[in-house]
């Protein structure tokens, strides 16, 4: 009962804003307009996106035979590991048989005799851990906690081909695989594990705890549900954006891979393009400056990603949800009203916690407006 209206206002702000998840794509087109993108994409476009996915592909193979890359990635984490953290590079499956990779952050000198609070962090749509999650993981170790870090499928790190791919069902699962595997710590407390989805990953959290109520509790940060794609179209433009994106198929079958089209330049730029306005400048803002930039976190997914959100939806029962859980979004943030409709749609132990002055890219990295504190105590309270 509650879902078509909620429906209906991230499709207002989805119209409004451009938007098709954290990362964003280039430009401010509509969501019909943001589906049909890139059949008309220049050859040399292609290639030097071909170009860059082989870069990546060649360095993640690089980190694997390192467990991590801990020490070749270490200059691109954006913030620096508290001496009271520690962190390390952990691997693991998921339900799927894909390797996911991670990084665990718990307390220096952590007691293996005592019963640790765990939670699992998902990135941005599009990032990568070595960014907000990190940010988050490295202060909440310092609160106590055991706290899991990880590259979605298909992306950075972790394993999964073609690269770049996006699925609701597997982003959803790849939390899960994270409380499996802080459950095998013999210094975790299994009925004490939370879950935080910033961004796109709120949505991917949010799905998680519908199903999984091994997480007891959930927050999201600056949320956005990705799976609302088609949510505000018509007949007519539904079927030009599948006609699209079916067009698109068949390219990708001819060129025998899927096309990829980075959002953000392979380095940092010092100012962000003057034709960005909005929230597309605050993206660039976070990924495409040295703030924010990660050569793993360009941006996008292969473009017949789009495909499995238009016909699967991520918050179909939010209400059904029984585990306590907390929605933070920026006061000035456009992606705000996403936050407050499911806080409205969510029926169980709920909090909206607004954060002033601070826009939704703030809630990725910026430690002076996170609120960590009410974080720390939301989990505590939902997990004694």
């Amino acid at each position: 009962m509650r879902r078509k209206p909620i429906s209906m206002l991230l499709a207002a702000v989805i119209v409004t804003a451009g938007l098709s998840g954290c990362a964003g794509q280039n430009g401010q087109e509509t969501a019909a307009e943001t589906s049909a993108q890139s059949t008309q994409a220049e050859t040399s476009v292609q290639a030097g996106q071909r170009e860059t996915e082989e870069t990546e592909g060649e360095g993640a193979a690089a980190q694997e035979e390192t467990s991590g890359g801990n020490a070749e990635a270490e200059e691109y984490y954006i913030f620096e590991l508290n001496e009271n953290v520690e962190r390390t590079a952990v691997t693991y499956q998921n339900r799927y048989g894909i390797t996911i990779s991670g990084d665990l952050y718990t307390p220096k000198n952590i007691d293996a005799e005592t019963d640790y609070p765990a939670v699992v962090i998902g990135p941005p749509y599009g990032g990568v851990k070595e960014q907000g999650p990190g940010v988050y993981a490295n202060e909440l170790a310092q609160r106590g906690y055991v706290v899991l870090a990880f590259d979605p499928s298909f992306n950075g790190e972790s394993g999964g081909e073609p690269r770049h791919v996006s699925s609701p069902d597997i982003f959803t699962e790849d939390f899960s695989a994270g409380v499996d595997y802080l459950g095998t710590l013999d210094y975790v407390d299994r009925e004490r594990i939370g879950a935080v989805g910033i961004c796109g990953s709120g949505g991917f959290a949010l799905a998680a705890a519908q199903v999984d109520t091994r997480i007891k509790a959930v927050a999201t940060a600056s949320l956005f549900d990705v799976s609302v794609s088609g949510a505000g179209l018509g007949k007519e433009q539904w079927a030009e954006a599948m006609d699209t994106l079916a067009q698109q198929r068949w390219a990708d079958v001819d060129n025998g891979e899927p096309q990829y089209l980075p959002t953000y330049p392979t380095e940092p730029t010092e100012e962000i393009p003057a034709e960005l306005e909005g929230i597309w400048a605050e993206f660039y803002s976070f990924y495409g400056l040295e703030r924010g930039h990660h050569p793993r976190a360009l941006g996008g997914f292969t473009t017949t990603s789009n495909l499995a959100f238009y016909n699967f939806q991520l918050l179909n029962h939010l209400e059904q949800i029984t585990q306590p859980v907390l929605f933070m979004a920026g006061e000035n943030a456009e992606t705000r009203p996403i936050s407050e409709g499911a806080y409205e749609a969510v029926t169980s132990e709920k909090e909206l916690c607004i954060v002033p002055g601070a826009n939704h890219v703030d809630l990725y990295d910026d430690v002076s407006k996170i609120p960590f504190d009410r974080l720390d105590s939301f989990f505590r309270e939902s997990m004694e």
